[in-house]
Order: C-alpha cells, then structure tokens, then sequence
C-alpha cells in the first residue's frame, strides 16, 4: 500500500472507489450502505472532487475491485455525488441527502474564524461589499455573527442584513476565493478546506438577531422597516419573543427556568400578559414561587431598556436550548395561541 493512500480515512477510500466506477454499477454498492453511510460517503466525493490517479489506482488495489474500462475517473464532485445518489436511491431522497451534505459542510471554508474576536472579523472585512460580508456571516455561528454584525455602523448593518436575508447561493469556487482572501489577511497558515453551496435567507438572519444585544436587534428592525417593510415583517415573524414562553410545554418552561436568576425574571414580567404570568408561576416549584414573589416586592421600578434585556436573556436562553434540541418552541401557524 502506498504513503498517499495510507493517510485516506476508510469513508475516503471508499469515495474513491466509487468515484473510480460507471454510475451505474456504483449506484449498486451504494445501496448497500445505510442512508447515514451514503451521507457521509457523499461528503467525501464532493470535498475530493479530483483524486491523484496513482492514489485512486492504490485505493482500487486496496479494495481488490477489477480494473474498469477506458481508465480511471478520478473525478468527483457535487454533481458526481448528487448523480450516484440519485441513481441508488431516487431523486427525493437524494435531495435530502445532498441537502444533509451540504449543512454538515457549510461553513468549513470559514472554520479558521471560529477563534477569531468579532473585532477582529469586522477588521478583516473592512471594506468590503455588503453582500462579501453577509457571505461570510451566514457561514459563521448565529452567536459569532451576531456580535459582529452589532459592530457594523448603521448603514451597513442595515446592508448586510438585508444581503443574508435575500442571499441565494454562492459556488464554491466564489465561497473559497473570498476565505482564501481573508485567511491570507489573517495570516493563518492552515489551507481553506472546499465549502458546498451556501444558502442564504430570512432565518439565518433571525438566528443572528436572535443572539444580538436589544440596542442592535431595535435598530435593526428599525432600519429594516423604512427599507423593506415587508421583510422586517418576516423577520419579526419568525423571531422569538419572551411572550413565546407559552408556546412552549410544560417541561420545557421548567427546563429554561431553571437557568434564570429570580431577579431577572422579576425584571422580564414587568408588564407582562395574564398568560406569560401564569406559565411562569404555574411552572415553578412552591419555594420557587416564594423567592420570586419576594424579588418582585424588592425590585424597584427599572427602565424599559431593563425590562428588554432582562427579557432578551431568557429569550436567548430558549433559543440555545432550543439550538441543542434540549426544547421545542413552535412557530407560526403550528399554534393558535393569541397573546
């Protein structure tokens, strides 16, 4: 066995040997595997796109399969992959795979910012269009976006907001020119790996507001409005507010109480409907109760900046929640609830 095909992992040597074979005939070993299986193989024929022939050839030999005819097709790539699902398993479910291939790749071209300070990013794209940057903040994590994009003077972040919000997608040549680009200005040393088409939209920017401090979300949404009323409609929309507490289960309003000092929820019930009032008490304990009566006897009367904040802290509390699957928040037309 060669060096080169040494360093492949097993899910690799096997995007190989497929990438190696008519479609036809790898459509057939394809389904053999499980749909998990064929999501991660796929991830690999696209990330390889083009294989080193004497490693294909070394692959091959590995996995004892006959030489093909014509030579071997060291091509891979979305449409390769895309096609080979397709045949082994029908266009529906190989557009549900391909789609779980490309969320589980998205962002990777910009995983070298994970670690980098937001001020650090906004430096990094100092500069640049509007629709550069909200590229970049859609590849990035809600929480990582959203403290960048609160650094961003008015106009731009107004710009930006608006870019992610009506983004389409980007080819991955676009996605690594741009991570190439800001990873030499960075200075690091690690090569950007292939990123798949990214999908922009109304909800990765809900995901970044969501995140962002109450100053940014309010002027935001200002901004939106005189620019686009009906996006800012669609935005708020589809945000969470501290009144969705009642759209949630029982369970699941213990479990985010749970995590929230007695002060802060004194301060976030401030004016509250009967309904919000009544789902936060009848979800907590009867000391709990106590110690929060108490807390609301003590706390003085606060600014209406306090009472968003106090309120956007819990929101962002059901929103990680909500993030690591720990909760269930429905939306939209899934509830009749009216508040």
């Amino acid at each position: 066995m060669s060096d080169d095909v040494a360093v492949l992992t097993g899910t690799q040597k096997a995007a190989v040997v497929l990438m190696n074979m008519d479609q036809q005939r790898a459509a057939q070993v394809m389904k053999q595997f499980s749909e998990i299986e064929a999501e991660e193989i796929a991830a690999e024929i696209v990330r390889l796109r083009r294989v080193d022939p004497a490693m294909a050839e070394s692959a091959m030999e590995e996995f004892h399969e006959l030489t093909l005819r014509g030579g071997r097709n060291t091509r891979g790539g979305r449409d390769f992959a895309a096609g080979l699902l397709e045949a082994s398993f029908g266009a529906e479910r190989a557009a549900g795979v391909m789609n779980r291939v490309a969320s589980s790749m998205a962002g990777k071209a910009f995983e070298f910012l994970d670690t980098a300070e937001p001020a650090q990013i906004k430096t990094l794209l100092d500069g640049e269009l509007p629709q550069t940057i909200a590229l970049v903040l859609a590849h990035l994590r809600p929480e990582h976006a959203s403290a960048v994009i609160g650094a961003l003077d008015d106009t731009l972040r107004t710009d930006v907001a608006q870019s992610i919000a009506t983004m389409g997608t980007a080819t991955p040549e676009a996605v690594r020119v741009v991570a190439e680009i800001l990873k030499v200005r960075a200075g690091a040393v690690v090569s950007a790996r292939e990123s798949t088409e990214v999908v922009g939209g109304v909800q990765p920017l809900v995901e970044i507001i969501n995140r962002a401090s109450v100053a940014t979300e309010r002027a935001l949404l200002e901004a939106l409005d005189a620019r686009d009323p009906e996006l800012a409609e669609e935005v708020r929309s589809r945000m969470l507010t501290f009144a969705d507490i009642v759209k949630l289960e029982s369970r699941d309003v213990q479990q985010v109480l749970r995590g929230i000092d007695a002060s802060v929820l004194a301060i976030a019930m401030k004016g509250s409907s009967e309904s919000v009032i009544d789902v936060i008490r009848s979800n907590m304990s009867e000391r709990n109760r106590e110690i929060l009566d108490d807390e609301i006897k003590i706390t003085p009367p606060v600014r209406l900046s306090q009472v968003e904040e106090a309120r956007a802290q819990i929101v962002r509390a059901i929103r990680d929640l909500e993030a690591q699957g720990s909760i269930t928040v429905l939306r939209g037309d899934e509830d009749d609830y009216v508040l």
